[in-house]
């Protein structure tokens, strides 16, 4: 039996929906951003305690299609950006649309409905934040950044980026070194 579960986006998500099922006693097959595979039907009951248990966290057990499908595509696209090692050189649309099994005009349509926003602007702003992440791990230098999440160039990574945050990647790079060292004193605080 499969479930979806909304705001299942990191690591730590997996973690607490893991230690919810093994509180409940819920046996799991797997685990992944935004689903669950259990061994067994659960009760209706069950299925009530599963979903008080996850709302403190801030997770949502799913029940309407729409809602399974846009979760489905919000972990689709997250895995892409965040947990990739390099974003895939595809199309991001047929990226989706290949994982998913779903033409991506439907997906888009559905995607725009619920959110109202493009699913081109969601993958944006991830992108973005994936750039703030690595320039904050400071490993790679833009040019590498932009390679590896597939901008034709550091000028359109940095247009994008300012669109998006209203700041150059170096400038935010700067701001976030000042807060690590507010004083100047050449000592993180």
């Amino acid at each position: 039996m499969k479930l979806y579960i909304k705001y299942m986006v990191s690591l730590r998500c997996k973690m607490v929906v893991e230690a919810t099922l093994k509180k409940l006693r819920l046996p799991y097959k797997t685990i992944e951003l935004g689903t669950v595979e259990l061994l067994e039907e659960i009760t209706p009951a069950q299925r009530e305690a599963l979903k008080e248990q996850l709302l403190p966290s801030g997770l949502e057990l799913l029940d309407d299609k729409k809602s399974i499908l846009i979760e489905k595509i919000t972990a689709v696209i997250i895995e892409m950006i965040h947990y990739e090692d390099e974003v895939p050189k595809v199309n991001p649309s047929e990226y989706i649309s290949k994982k998913l099994g779903y033409d991506y005009a439907y997906l888009a349509n559905v995607f725009s409905e619920v959110k109202g926003t493009t699913i081109q602007q969601f993958i944006i702003f991830h992108k973005i934040e994936r750039v703030k992440e690595l320039l904050l791990y400071d490993e790679l230098n833009l040019t590498e950044i932009a390679h590896r999440l597939h901008y034709s160039g550091v000028a359109h990574l940095s247009t994008q980026f300012r669109k998006v945050t209203g700041l150059s990647p170096s400038y935010f790079k700067q701001l976030q070194q000042q807060r690590k060292n507010p004083l100047g004193t050449g000592e993180p605080s």
